[in-house]
């Protein structure tokens, strides 16, 4: 297994118009999160990365979100990734759209995150599945330094344990998209019913739901028990000469 952290240089996609079938992924995300996002309350949003930042959250409950990036034009806010500007617990949903896959440091990133997430907030992430035909594409030599192939591609199963060690819990883990259709969608939709067995597994698209929980740490008292303290039994007896 390949380590979590390198040094190689990676490009960081910034909008999905980089990506090869980047609109068939988009639409894709966007499906998922539109029945996601409704059922999340509080006050802040944080969009991490410019393919976050394209996903529409209108219809969410949440009014105030932030976007950030370096290089997309819907950002409203200009920072890096591993250094968020802002408080400790400060926002109630995270949504981080295909950007483990393109960190040389993901460990870092997501501790980053969960250091600005408030107790028992979502945090919403995709990415590709490398044992997906997608994720399989980028063994192919002139596919490497393409988007979305020059990525990383951690398998779903590996981003759940390490959300699990951050103590968040697994809402929802899918994978979809069998094989990318842009042109011929409704050919899509229908192989990928008729092979609707194998997306667990094969989809070419992971997107996963978690949400943070913190248990307090509360000292239990050892109850003392006292022990009955040892007393001589008492004898009744009379002396003297008027005793019978």
């Amino acid at each position: 297994m390949k380590p979590a952290r390198s040094q190689r240089p990676l490009e960081y996609p910034y909008t999905w118009d980089q990506f090869a079938h980047g609109e068939w992924a988009c639409s894709h995300i966007q499906t998922r999160l539109d029945e996601w996002l409704p059922r999340c309350f509080g006050y802040h949003m944080l969009k991490l990365g410019g393919l976050s930042c394209e996903l529409t959250s209108g219809h969410c409950n949440i009014q105030h979100q932030v976007c950030i990036d370096k290089l997309n034009p819907l950002r409203n806010v200009e920072a890096d990734g591993y250094q968020l500007p802002f408080v400790d617990k400060a926002f109630d949903v995270c949504i981080l759209a295909n950007q483990l896959d393109y960190s040389s440091d993901p460990h870092r990133l997501l501790r980053e995150i969960d250091r600005v997430m408030i107790d028992d907030g979502y945090l919403v992430l995709s990415g590709v599945n490398p044992s997906s035909l997608m994720g399989i594409g980028r063994l192919i030599p002139w596919r490497k330094n393409k988007l979305p192939w020059n990525g990383r591609m951690f398998s779903p199963l590996r981003v759940r344990d390490w959300l699990g060690l951050l103590n968040y819990e697994i809402i929802e883990m899918s994978c979809f998209g069998l094989i990318p259709a842009t042109q011929h969608r409704t050919c899509g939709v229908w192989f990928e019913n008729a092979c609707s067995g194998l997306l667990p597994a094969m989809g070419s698209l992971y997107f996963i739901v978690a949400r943070k929980r913190t248990y307090p740490l509360k000292p239990i008292k050892p109850e003392w028990k006292l022990r009955k303290r040892l007393s001589p039994v008492s004898v009744n007896y009379r002396t003297g000469s008027g005793d019978i």
